[in-house]
């Protein structure tokens, strides 16, 4: 029997890329068990639970952009965190393990190295995190969604393979197909918890948002922490929209916009390049190695985004931006058609391929 472990958790850009990958896994072998790694800390419970896998749980902090004493913290809870995973590998007959980068992976990659099981890891940003960086050396095969990231990792591991996304962003239904000429549709959200200031700059454009009433549909994920002020905003001002705390159905939501204000993360740029979907971006400024900014440039330059920085964010600029797109079709189907593309919707596939691979499970 072949077990496939992922170690990924914390954010929606960590998780929901092993889930395409584990969705794929089951697509090509039906029976293939998947295990998810994660803690506490993360979304993964929740979002585990809605997408039907199981999740085990294990003591890892994150350990950069912490402070000295919740780092150190960090690095203490490492040697658990590897015993649970040495234990956890060992119980379940393990047969591959694939980290997704951020701090559940080092422990379990660390603990597939000294038990001698196949071993990759899948890079989403154009630039690396410290703990892919770390785990390079010893992973056997590297995934890499940017070319820009290929350099920081021993070349003949290294695959350019994309980002793998849900299967769900690229099946088209005919209500998204609807002519919905009159009514533009604008998806806001900020990642898989909120962004404040996003949330903040929607409802500082109340008044510019009242005023195209029938014209606009707004669909607002704000995070669980911001979502009764956010809603509260919204209904004072008179202002119809979908505002939720989380969705669940991203690809419909994804799939059904005109336009999209969002983060820069790498999940969400391969979700708007596999949707071919026009985009204002606004990186997460306080990224430790600005991630989201090498990230959004390669959107921007490729002429399917728009980049608005978070320190010249208002609700008075952020709605100068929706508009001047939102009169311009021409514009937002070229945007478009330059995401769609950069799209690797097989990245999926060939990662499953080189995976399976490894562990020689490749059939003809």
């Amino acid at each position: 029997m072949t077990t496939i472990v992922f170690a990924a958790g914390g954010t929606g850009g960590h998780l929901y890329p092993a889930v395409a990958l584990a969705r794929e896994f089951f697509r090509q072998d039906p029976a293939i068990r998947v295990l998810f790694v994660g803690t506490e800390r993360g979304i993964e419970a929740k979002v585990l639970a809605h997408e039907g896998f199981e999740l085990a749980m294990i003591a890892a902090q994150p350990v950069m952009g912490r402070g000295v004493l919740n780092a150190a913290g960090a690095l203490f809870s490492l040697p658990w965190g590897l015993w649970q995973s040495l234990a956890l590998l060992r119980e379940r007959h393990a047969s591959l393990v694939l980290g997704v980068g951020g701090y559940t992976s080092p422990p379990v990659l660390l603990a597939a190295r000294l038990l001698g099981l196949p071993r990759a890891i899948l890079e989403p940003n154009a630039y690396p995190g410290m703990a892919n960086k770390v785990l390079g050396p010893i992973a056997d095969a590297v995934f890499v969604t940017f070319r820009d990231a290929a350099r920081y990792f021993q070349a003949a591991k290294v695959r350019i393979t994309g980002m793998p996304v849900r299967r769900g962003f690229e099946e088209p239904s005919e209500e998204d197909t609807a002519d919905t000429v009159s009514r533009r549709t604008l998806l806001v959200f900020g990642g898989s918890q909120g962004a404040r200031a996003i949330n903040d700059a929607m409802v500082g454009a109340l008044p510019q948002w009242a005023a195209m009433r029938g014209q606009l549909a707004i669909v607002h994920q704000t995070g669980e922490a911001d979502h009764a002020r956010v809603k509260a905003a919204y209904e004072a001002a008179g202002v119809q929209a979908e505002v939720v705390p989380f969705l669940f159905e991203m690809p419909k939501a994804l799939r059904s916009a005109d336009l999209v204000v969002s983060r820069a993360g790498a999940m969400t740029l391969a979700e708007l390049t596999v949707c071919g979907k026009p985009a204002i971006v606004i990186p997460l400024p306080h990224a430790i190695y600005q991630h989201q900014a090498h990230n959004a440039r390669v959107l921007a330059d490729a002429g399917g985004a728009v980049v608005l920085p978070q320190q010249e964010l208002t609700g008075e600029r952020l709605a100068r931006e929706v508009a001047a797109l939102l009169r311009d079709p021409e514009r937002l189907r070229v945007m478009g058609e330059r995401n769609r593309e950069m799209g690797r919707p097989d990245a999926a596939r060939a990662i499953v391929r080189e995976c399976l691979a490894l562990i020689g499970g490749v059939k003809r």
